[in-house]
């Protein structure tokens, strides 16, 4: 009996019936997952007797190495696809050539790649690049993994919430065994309940219980059932499980002959030899009989991760030690070897001459295969023995390390390894080379959100360069401070500075930083109020897409986006943020994408969308601090308007990083956020402390973005400003002209704005529009203080508002559903609904098939009913 089967009878139907519609051209991805031991793998061997004839499997693993395998599991498909695939990862460094070589080596078959709770970053890169395009191939895409192992910033994450999107996945959560099965497994050997009461049904546990013995023998723990196997084998047998279980994969056939050099091997040999087994057949043989290994002509791989992992785990450390050297020596007489594996057993053995020679070659790989968090792990192994290095080898490792952490956002490891780069280089009188660490140093100092640093180092990179007679990089160090100067908007140094590096950067002849300081000058011309300066940060989105440089391609976009969120231009941002957010995808420049996501999230704040608002929110909720200061404002401002905790602590941190930065665009945010919040509070005086130093630097620049908001809530607090004869809809509420604000603000498509300035209308009818609005929104603080206005003003018959139920959702809505399914139970059509929280009418379609599929409601009428029944809905205003 297969054990790893029972009870997987509906996900292997599943599995086949996937199988069967991606060989008719509907691809699917299958996420398969679980607890350790719960038959992930027992499920994927299961499959090839479920699936089509002829249907062709390919299975690659991602190993628990210290240091991942830059595309491990396709290495291991390698001798079972074609040349162009095994080709390009065996190279490594083309990312685009192995995407490609995958789709087509993939076409109609079944790919399956184990624990990718373990994988590199370059294979999660290229699985994010097959679930993009999966449904357009005929190919099932199958993933297994340890649900219980993701903390919230796990790299795997990324790739999960990029999965959900798919057209067609299929989720297996496997559960536990029944008592029912445990009672089968057992077999009158052992007692079922005790087995059962002891694994709670993990599969695998309930297996080694169950092999170790009977009643009164179950070891405490299944590290000791493991054991328990092993007691009475052979010292061979036992020595052998032990040297592989160093190893954190299958083992080759060339490894696995090296390490067991008694002839061990032959066992992978054709089985048609006669005679008992002998040597190393009988260690293998034995071992796999026991249930320990299996055994294939191309590997040797322990039968469970969690057997292999009880026997290394009990090694003595010298044992441990001495097993891992033999293999190090194994892989290091192997042409061909990876360097990360020969890295990993090295730092397990002590070698750290092994770590310092293979080490760097191990981070170069895992860098140009895009698995930059590998890369800096190599890299951090690598410096601890730096004293190993010339200063310039040690200067060069430094700063790749500096790169490889600002890539992965490990802000404090960048900083500190860029500036020891910077004193080697500054102690070896290399101007070229102290110049331009000098500038990444100014730029890694920027993204940790220290202004001062970045501007000190940004200044001498261009002192140290300015006679070096080199173009380019005086070019970019140029830019780099117009970059600086237009963060920190000081606009007019900004054009003057980055004019200087467009001339330097067409000299050069050089796409990338010409797209880079056109950005710097059109940004710094468009926010100081100079609508020419649009044309020229478009003009260097063309320069960085025709030259093919995704990142400065990305910052235009970006650049582009937020000054059209900052304008309240939100249909043009629309049309901005897909082709941006495709292109970030698309190259997997992930800093940039979720940057965007947040742009994105900043974008359905101003919808009111507030469910939509906070997932977009959260891919922003990192250590990079340029996407996470606006990622917690945003969080924040869901909270405070729909009247939830948690924005004190949000804002809190949110304002420490946006005081680091000292720029405005993070400085502005956050004040009108904790202005408003204020206000819904009843705390005037807290409005202008939030507001008025803010509003004050705001005032003092050309065209600066927030003053109007800012303006607005002294005005409200009793404050007085500066007049600001500006078109913005807050300026006109701030000089009591709520009509046309409210107007501006329906036509920019902000229903909660719209609300709050038809709110300052003396009329009681328009006050309870705004009133609709507000609860349709589950905006709770601002209907609260307008219930109020409208009984002080005598106005009976106020709606109530909606139950405290609401809030608890039982029927899983998102905030935008909930806002529509209210709209609807009043009798709405979809235009009228879409009109009320302006947006189009095909978007509330959608959400309309949603809502009725969550209430499993067949119409509209039965939707309101049920709910009622479930307390979504507001309560009959009294009588």
């Amino acid at each position: 009996m297969d054990w790893g089967i029972l009870e997987r009878e509906p996900e292997l139907a599943r599995l086949a019936s996937a199988a069967r519609e991606a060989a008719d051209g509907a691809g699917s991805v299958v996420l398969v997952s679980g607890e350790a031991g719960i038959g992930k793998s027992s499920l994927v061997r299961a499959l090839p007797g479920h699936l089509p004839a002829g249907t062709r499997i390919l299975v690659g693993e991602c190993d628990d190495l210290a240091t991942r395998r830059p595309l491990g599991p396709f290495r291991d498909l390698i001798g079972s696809v074609g040349g162009e695939l095994a080709g390009a990862v065996r190279e490594g460094g083309d990312r685009h050539r192995v995407h490609e070589a995958l789709l087509e080596e993939l076409r109609g078959a079944v790919l399956v790649v184990e624990d990718v709770h373990w994988a590199d970053e370059a294979s999660l890169d290229a699985l994010r690049f097959l679930v993009r395009r999966t449904e357009r191939l005929p190919t099932l895409l199958v993933l297994t993994y340890r649900d219980d192992e993701l903390s919230r910033e796990h790299p795997l994450r990324q790739l999960l919430g990029q999965v959900s999107r798919a057209p067609r996945v299929h989720r297996l959560p496997l559960a536990r065994l029944s008592l029912d099965a445990v009672r089968t497994l057992s077999a009158g050997r052992v007692d079922p309940a005790q087995v059962y009461a002891v694994t709670n049904g993990n599969p695998f546990f309930v297996a080694e219980i169950v092999a170790a013995g009977g009643t009164g023998k179950v070891p405490p723990t299944v590290v000791d059932a493991v054991l328990a196997r092993l007691r009475g084998l052979p010292g061979a047998i036992v020595d052998a499980l032990e040297q592989l279980a160093v190893v954190p994969s299958a083992v080759e056939r060339p490894l696995v002959d090296a390490l067991l050099t008694d002839g061990a091997a032959a066992v992978l040999a054709a089985p048609e030899r006669g005679g008992p087994p002998t040597g190393g057949v009988a260690v293998l043989a034995a071992a796999e009989q026991r249930g320990l290994l299996t055994v294939t002509p191309e590997r040797v791989a322990f039968r469970h991760e969690l057997i292999r992992r009880a026997v290394a785990d009990s090694l003595p450390a010298a044992r441990r030690i001495g097993l891992n050297r033999a293999v190090l020596t194994a892989l290091v007489a192997r042409p061909g070897s990876d360097a990360a594996r020969i890295v990993h057993h090295a730092a397990q053995a002590g070698d750290q001459d092994a770590i310092a020679r293979y080490g760097p070659d191990a981070a170069k790989d895992a860098s140009a295969t895009g698995a930059h968090r590998e890369a800096a792990a190599q890299l951090r192994l690598v410096l601890r023995e730096r004293h190993r290095y010339a200063p310039a080898e040690l200067a060069d490792l430094l700063e790749r390390y500096a790169v490889e952490s600002y890539t992965i956002a490990d802000s404090a490891a960048a900083v500190a390894a860029q500036r020891e780069a910077v004193a080697l280089r500054r102690a070896l009188g290399d101007t070229l080379a102290l110049g331009a660490d000098l500038r990444w140093l100014s730029r890694i100092h920027w993204w940790a959100g220290n202004a001062d640093q970045a501007q000190e180092a940004a200044r001498e990179a261009v002192t140290v360069l300015e006679h070096a007679r080199d173009d380019r990089l005086l070019a970019l160090a140029v830019s780099n401070t117009a970059q600086l100067r237009m963060l920190s908007e000081r606009y007019a140094e900004a054009v003057e500075h980055g004019e200087r590096a467009i001339a330097l950067a067409r000299k050069a002849d050089d796409p990338a930083i010409l797209a880079h300081a056109l950005n710097n000058v059109g940004t710094a011309r468009w926010r100081s109020g100079d609508p020419g300066g649009r044309e020229q940060l478009e003009e260097s989105l063309d320069v960085a897409l025709a030259a093919g440089e995704v990142e400065h391609a990305c910052r235009s976009y970006a650049n582009i986006i937020w000054t059209l969120l900052d304008n309240l231009r939100y249909d043009e941002a629309d049309t901005f943020l897909p082709p941006a957010m495709e292109l970030a995808d698309r190259a997997e420049h992930l800093g940039f994408l979720n940057y965007l996501h947040v742009e994105l999230a900043m974008r359905r704040l101003a919808a009111a969308d507030w469910g939509d608002a906070e997932r977009h929110a959260e891919y922003g909720m990192h250590d990079f601090v340029p996407a996470r200061c606006p990622a917690l404002t945003v969080l924040a401002r869901v909270r405070i308007r729909c009247g939830r905790p948690g924005a004190e602590v949000l804002l809190a941190e949110a304002w420490d990083i946006a005081v680091g930065t000292k720029e405005l665009q993070r400085t502005g945010p956050v004040a009108v956020a904790r202005a408003e919040w204020a206000w819904l509070r009843g705390d005037a005086a807290a409005v202008v402390a939030a507001a008025g130093p803010v509003h004050a630097q705001a005032s003092r620049l050309p065209g600066a973005p927030y003053r109007s908001e800012l303006g607005y809530w002294l005005t409200k607090a009793g404050h007085p400003v500066p007049p600001d004869d500006s078109d913005h809809p807050y300026a006109l509420q701030a000089r009591g002209q709520w009509r046309r604000a409210a107007a501006l603000w329906r036509a920019a498509g902000c229903p909660y704005e719209h609300a709050v300035a038809l709110a300052e209308s003396p009329d009681p009818a328009d006050k309870l529009e705004a009133l609709a609005v507000l609860d349709t929104l589950g905006a709770e603080p601002a209907a609260r203080i307008l219930r109020a206005e409208l009984r002080r003003l005598g106005v009976r018959h106020i709606p109530r508002g909606p139950l405290a139920a609401t809030r608890d959702n039982p029927a899983g809505l998102t905030d935008r559903q909930l806002q529509v399914i209210r709209l609807l139970a009043e009798g709405l059509t979809n235009a009228e609904i879409a009109a009320r929280l302006v947006v189009s009418v095909r978007t509330i379609d959608n959400h309309v098939r949603a809502v009725l599929d969550k209430l499993d409601a067949p119409g509209r009428r039965q939707a309101a009913l049920r709910a009622a029944e479930l307390g979504l809905l507001p309560a009959d205003p009294p009588s």
